[in-house]
């Protein structure tokens, strides 16, 4: 019962150790030789021309939410269609509630302009 509880020791100081070590060697082997060349705001290997802080429409985070949110689901049903014809009943009207609430997020959507590229 003790060796048991010993490899769960090991494991989790070996689990505290993998994200540590790396991070602690950083630290150690670091260069630190700042000066104001290194220190200057650095974008697409050309210095910055005006202000550095540029707002964006908050539509182009909409549209790319929307677009992470239906690639995502859609990954859902992959597993679905390749076990299509080994489900249930109760597992084909699940899927098929599913795609009903993905179109119905996407007239919703589409109604409300998000979709909309201006």
């Amino acid at each position: 019962m003790l060796n048991n509880w010993l490899f769960v020791g090991l494991l989790i100081i070996v689990a505290a150790l993998l994200p540590a070590l790396p991070l602690i060697m950083a630290r150690l082997l670091a260069p630190r030789k700042p000066n104001s060349q290194k220190l200057d705001t650095y974008e697409c290997g050309m210095e910055t021309v005006g202000d550095t802080w540029v707002q964006f429409k908050v539509q182009y985070y909409i549209y790319a939410l929307v677009f992470l949110v239906f690639d995502v689901e859609i990954i859902f049903l992959y597993p679905w269609a390749v076990a299509f014809d080994k489900l249930p009943l109760l597992g084909v009207i699940a899927g098929v509630l599913f795609i009903f609430l993905l179109g119905d997020g996407l007239v919703y959507a589409w109604k409300k302009g998000a979709l909309q590229w201006s």
